[in-house]
């Protein structure tokens, strides 16, 4: 049998906009070390917004994995994602990524992502 896949996903809407908002002029900083995590819509899944420009269609956002965390096949539509593992695994249908492993999807590309021992991994997504 096929996976079907998933349309529930996390929005920037279920998250307080406490990160930067663009766009900028200069340099802006952002503690965000003192950030809440917040939940995406996955269990065991949590994001804290780091920066978002509307107008752009970029955002950047830490993802918290906890151990065992699973989100069945899902997409980003019309957003290219990018994956920069900083702590533990995080894996897909295609293999599994350490610290300082990367990954870049095409915008829409339809994907699952699961860690067994816990990650935390930065994000960004761009529109095209």
């Amino acid at each position: 049998m096929g996976k079907t896949l998933n349309t529930r996903a996390w929005t920037i809407g279920e998250m307080d906009r406490s990160g930067i908002v663009g766009p900028i002029a200069g340099s802006v900083r952002y503690a965000s070390s003192s950030a809440t995590w917040h939940p995406t819509g996955f269990d065991g899944f949590w994001m804290k917004l780091l920066f978002e420009d509307a107008e752009s269609g970029e955002k950047t956002l830490l993802m918290k994995v906890d151990p065992g965390a699973y989100a069945p096949m899902h997409a980003h539509p019309g957003e290219m994602e990018q994956i920069y593992v900083l702590e533990g695994t995080l894996y897909d249908q295609d293999g599994t990524l350490g610290p300082g492993d990367y990954c870049c999807r095409e915008p829409g590309a339809a994907h699952e992502a699961g860690s067994l021992e816990g990650a935390v991994v930065l994000l960004v997504y761009s529109r095209r």
